[in-house]
């Protein structure tokens, strides 16, 4: 099944994706987001626990996880650290394997 979109026909997400407008440091922010929305729905679950109950132990609301989970909005990393120390989970930042090394 083919899409169009502004004129131009596509027919997987990678061709959305490949010949979007987006710049480089746009995908890079939106599979940020995916990626730690998942790995917020991922941890949840792995801990068998619901919105609430992680709202509860991270001091926020549940709309708030909802929204997180959802990428509704973009979070402080102080919101982040609150959600992911009850899950056993710290923020770090890794090299990126992509990135070409400087000589």
């Amino acid at each position: 099944m083919s899409m169009m979109i502004n004129g131009e026909e596509f027919t997987t997400f990678e061709d959305i994706w490949e010949r979007s407008s987006l710049t480089q440091a746009e995908k890079d922010e939106i599979q940020l987001k995916i990626e730690l929305s998942s790995k917020f729905i991922e941890a949840r679950d792995k801990e068998n626990l619901t919105q609430q109950q992680l709202a509860d132990m991270s001091g926020l609301k549940q709309p708030a996880i909802a929204r997180l989970q959802r990428m509704q909005s973009t979070p402080q990393i102080s919101t982040i650290l609150k959600v992911l120390s009850p899950l056993g989970y710290k923020l770090a930042i890794v090299p990126n394997d992509l990135h070409p090394k400087q000589v």
